[in-house]
């Protein structure tokens, strides 16, 4: 099963964020700048998806080593592990020139993961940071750590996922400063460890930035993000978010029916979103 699943409705709500400024027209913010909405969105993928490449590296029990191993990351892309050193050691390195991977995007530099355990395990620290590394051109800078914590007291396996990131934008579009920390709690399906589409996991917490507009945002989980993921989308708990200058946002994804409607607030009026 792929934990990182659920990490995509992060992304989702950022996404989702993208349909605010046509209801804005509608209001007195006609001309309302929501580059912090792209620039949070731009961080969420950066960092969500810098744990997916180290799963795909490790995928099975086989170490994407040579570059004829395509099968999970593209030609350009090699990885070696160093059990040598503990923490052990992870460099995903996707060379000094852009690589274009199967997601078609570009990258550069590496990828440094070091761990004390597994993943599973309870207490292990997972630590990811960046040498040189560069996506579409945007660098990114700064830590990303995932701490195991164990059974919490309803006996759910759960983790803290914690990012100070730093993001130089590509053309000379500016610096994004952006921090978040969640708590991502494991409800049900791990007594069927052989099967993904019978999980369903929450998620809890904040994140705030400052995007390449000095102008800065935040973003709080008011109610628990609940996903199962046999759906594609978040099906239930609410957010906040308070972009500098403009009204609070309130994102609602509804009561546990499995669909892609969900609804923005703001000052008092409600917007329907369909997410992608």
């Amino acid at each position: 099963m792929n934990v990182n699943r659920i990490l995509c409705g992060l992304l989702i709500l950022s996404a989702a964020v993208f349909f605010l400024p046509g209801c804005k027209k509608n209001t007195s913010n006609k001309n309302a700048n929501v580059t912090w909405a792209s620039d949070n969105a731009l961080a969420e993928a950066a960092y969500g998806d810098v744990k997916n490449w180290s799963d795909r590296a490790m995928a099975g029990s086989k170490l994407k080593s040579t570059p004829g191993d395509t099968i999970w990351m593209g030609t350009c892309v090699l990885a070696t592990l160093d059990l040598a050193v503990f923490p052990y050691k992870l460099t995903i390195d996707f060379g000094p020139v852009n690589c274009k991977c199967d997601d078609n995007k570009n990258r550069r530099g590496k990828i440094i993961v070091t761990a004390n355990g597994d993943y599973w395990q309870a207490g292990t620290v997972i630590t990811y940071t960046f040498e040189n590394y560069f996506v579409e051109d945007n660098q990114l800078l700064g830590t990303k750590t995932i701490t195991n914590n164990g059974r919490n007291t309803a006996g759910h396996l759960n983790w803290t996922i914690d990012v100070a990131g730093e993001i130089i934008k590509a053309g000379n579009g500016g610096t994004i400063f952006w921090n978040s920390s969640h708590i991502l709690e494991w409800l049900s399906g791990e007594a069927t460890p052989w099967v993904w589409w019978d999980d369903v996991y929450q998620m809890t917490g904040t994140a705030s930035g400052t995007g390449a507009d000095s102008k800065t945002y935040s973003c709080t989980i008011t109610n628990p993000l609940k996903r199962k993921l046999n759906c594609e989308w978040i099906e239930s708990g609410t957010m906040e978010i308070q972009p500098q200058d403009y009204p609070l946002i309130i994102l609602d994804f509804g009561n546990g029916t499995c669909d892609n409607q969900a609804t923005a607030t703001i000052n008092g009026t409600v917007y329907p979103i369909n997410m992608p």
